[in-house]
């Protein structure tokens, strides 16, 4: 089992994870790669204090960068979108 602490790596903070927090109630965050849903879930909801109704994950693929004459690549990263019961809040996200 990996540390809770460390599953849930950032939230995502954009306009459209905002809109969606205001109408859904669902939050945006950067997991691990490896992480499951039902241990997203486990960390959201020990973390935050939260109850989460359902998560949904997607694999993020790292953008084509170029410096230069140097062409690289970003990290891929995992998203999770989480959905919270109705009435629950993250006060984080609501000064965001």
């Amino acid at each position: 089992m990996k540390d809770l602490y460390s599953v849930v790596q950032r939230p995502l903070v954009t306009e459209k994870s905002t809109l969606a927090s205001e109408a859904h109630n669902q939050l945006a965050f950067q997991v691990r790669q490896d992480a499951t849903k039902q241990e997203i879930k486990r960390a959201v909801e020990t973390i935050f204090q939260v109850t989460v109704l359902k998560v949904r994950t997607m694999h993020q693929l790292g953008k084509v960068r170029q410096v230069g004459k140097r062409q690289g690549r970003r990290s891929n990263w995992k998203k999770a979108i989480v959905s919270l019961k109705p009435g629950d809040r993250i006060e984080f996200f609501e000064n965001a």
